[in-house]
């Protein structure tokens, strides 16, 4: 080899290891640290969970950190083929509400069950957006258990957010209407178009929601809300635009005023009003649905009235001033700092919860809207940060003292100080940033190690897939004084917030099978010997099992056309991990994927004579493929006999009894 040829080897290993010190601070492509910080090697798990919305697919997503990997989709308010959910006869009551059979929403914000202000790991929560509804997730089996829907709300935006014992979640309508559905021109919006907060208590032992009371506010925008914590316990703070109550043009018309409002509530004096009858009794018309675990079935209640609360009560609502078009709204993890994002502000705003509680007492107040007194801006803001960015939209906190704001315009991230307001980092993202999520970050104690920016725009960052491309959300690493880009991967539908708990907190509670003993399901058949077929007039129910690698039965005759036939199929499995599936030829709605103990229902009604399969759609064993059988379809008004059989003589219905 030539002196020429060595010393350009010299030259090109010594810029690759330059390029790589240089990109491994940066986080850049040859960043070997950089890789090994989110690797999670096969067997081993991920140190936190992360629990993303799916925007308009209705679901919500479970991703591990700081991997990426996509652990599994939550079905919520979407029907969902894979799993059955909102197909199935038990889960379809998971999707009624006061408009019917709704199989689709848009799921918004998750947040997570606290204790003492602390993450517990209990369950998850999340919002629908179109249709208001409200849902909580067992996070034993990561399996929707209720849904509630939410009166007198449209757009049920500014949800699903707790305090920090779980007393409540509460909600508030993006869309201000009429309430009772009172028909009137749309150009009388002003003071008759009004707004509503809910507060759902939640029972501490099992979960279950109940719509406690709602306050009727004036018809402003709710955008976003976050609950007080430490000193602030007790008030709830959300962030409105429109204060102009326009009705058309928003863009330009609800853009006029230089100030909206933070509206914050004061829900410790909500329960007293409560209990000293100061509500209204409302009629109303909305849809609880439960799912019970032990039934494995979903029932659907309609409940008919709701307390209410008027917002001008003494004590009960303050207004705090906030430029302008505020969107996020969120509150320190020692609840003291309440910051507003205005979205079309320069700088950002944060109030003070201290200085608040002195103003009210004071009666530092400059106005009134419809009774609710508005504080004195100056009086109640502890400080702003100068000009950070472009577009400011949400911020979380570390548990450190630092503070995170995404900037939609201008693509990025900036770390800033609580108390001094100053900016000490920012970093790029690829781009649009929307929400952002520390773990933790909704809590008195953040995990402050990992932050995950969620952004709108992907274009250049993946492979092409044609015009629609997925959203992104980037890992970043904040456990040191700079923020450094780990990674990104490509999310479910369109995330617009999540929240992130450690998985040690989880993994010791989540459920492994559904004992067979204590199997409740009305159609469930818990022995194989037990499996047959009946017949009710034109419906027919197959009570079946299924265990690796068989159906019991696996041949049936006597259906006929004209009838309705229903499969009860029982997994009689009790090992972890060894769902099996059914799927029947000809069905129009979709398989049911059944966990060990579980019991499910599919309905089909046959549309042709003849002799069609059913089979396991989950590869459960090395004879998946022979777990199958056949269902025999004859005529109208034919008279063969009803009758099943597994690997023995047919049995007919006569014999059975």
């Amino acid at each position: 080899m030539s002196k020429f040829s060595i010393l350009s080897l010299v030259l090109f290993f010594a810029a690759f290891v330059g390029c790589n010190k240089k990109d491994s601070k940066s986080g850049g492509a040859f960043s070997s640290s950089v890789a090994e910080r989110t690797y999670v090697a096969p067997g081993e798990h991920d140190e936190f969970y992360a629990f993303l919305s799916g925007g308009f697919s209705g679901q919500m997503s479970v991703y591990g950190l700081p991997s990426g990997r996509l652990l599994k989709v939550i079905p919520v308010f979407s029907q969902d083929a894979e799993k059955g959910w909102g197909y199935n006869e038990e889960t379809k009551p998971m999707l009624n509400t006061s408009f019917g059979f709704v199989p689709w929403d848009d799921s918004h914000h998750p947040d997570l069950s606290q204790t003492n202000g602390e993450l517990d790991g209990r369950w998850a929560f999340i919002n629908g957006n179109n249709t208001p509804r409200v849902a909580r997730v067992s996070l034993e089996t990561f399996e929707t258990e209720e849904i509630l829907e939410i009166p007198f709300t449209a757009g049920n935006h500014a949800s699903t957010f707790v305090t920090e014992n779980t007393e409540y979640l509460v909600g508030a309508t993006r869309f201000s209407i009429p309430i009772n559905d009172k028909d009137m021109s749309i150009e009388e919006y002003k003071s008759n178009f009004k707004g509503a907060i809910s507060f759902v208590s939640i029972d501490q032992e099992h979960g279950h929601m109940d719509l406690a009371f709602q306050i009727h506010t004036p018809g402003y925008n709710f955008d976003l809300s976050h609950p007080g914590r430490g000193k602030s316990h007790g008030w709830f703070f959300f962030t409105t635009y429109n204060t102009e109550e326009a009705h058309t043009l928003l863009e330009v018309n609800a853009s006029q005023n230089d100030k909206d409002y933070i509206v914050a509530v004061n829900w410790k004096k909500a329960e007293e009003y409560i209990k000293e009858g100061k509500f209204t009794v409302k009629k109303a018309e909305y849809a609880h649905n439960l799912y019970d675990e032990e039934t494995h079935t979903a029932v659907s209640t309609m409940k008919n009235e709701v307390k209410v609360l008027d917002s001008n009560l003494p004590g009960l609502m303050y207004l705090l001033p906030t430029p302008k078009s505020p969107h996020g709204c969120d509150v320190d993890p020692s609840g003291e700092y309440i910051v507003g994002n205005g979205k079309l502000a320069a700088d950002l705003t944060v109030h003070s919860f201290d200085k608040m509680l002195k103003a009210i007492e004071a009666k530092k107040f400059v106005g009134e809207s419809y009774g609710i007194p508005i504080l004195d801006y100056d009086e109640v803001v502890a400080g702003v940060v100068k000009q950070p960015g472009l577009g400011p939209l949400h911020t979380e906190f570390d548990g450190k003292g630092n503070a995170y704001t995404t900037f939609f315009i201008s693509s990025e991230v900036v770390k800033w100080k609580l108390g001094t307001w100053e900016v000490v980092d920012r970093q790029p993202t690829f781009y649009s940033p929307g929400h952002l999520m520390i773990p933790g970050g909704n809590s008195q104690k953040p995990f402050g190690k990992y932050l995950i920016a969620m952004n709108k725009i992907t274009k250049d960052r993946y492979l092409p897939t044609g015009p629609e491309m997925n959203h992104s959300a980037q890992l970043f690493d904040i456990s040191g004084e700079k923020m450094e880009l780990l990674s990104d991967f490509p999310t479910i539908g369109e995330p617009h917030y999540a929240a992130g708990i450690p998985s040690e907190k989880i993994t010791g509670k989540s459920k492994k099978i559904y004992n067979i003993s204590d199997n409740k399901h009305p159609y469930a058949t818990t022995a194989a010997n037990q499996a047959r077929v009946e017949r009710k007039g034109n419906d027919v129910h197959i009570y079946m099992t299924m265990i690796r690698s068989n159906f019991s039965p696996d041949n049936i005759e006597g259906i006929r056309l004209g009838d309705t036939v229903y499969f009860h199929v029982t997994n009689l499995e009790q090992d972890f991990d060894v769902p099996h599936g059914f799927s029947m030829m000809g069905a129009n709605n979709a398989e049911i994927l059944v966990m060990p103990g579980q019991t499910e229902t599919l309905v089909w009604t046959p549309k042709k004579a003849g002799v069609w399969p059913f089979y396991c759609t989950d590869f459960c064993s090395a004879l998946h493929q022979e777990m199958q059988g056949y269902i025999r379809v004859s005529p109208q008004g034919s008279n063969v006999p009803l009758a099943w059989s597994l690997g023995e003589p047919v049995k007919t219905a006569e014999q059975h009894r």
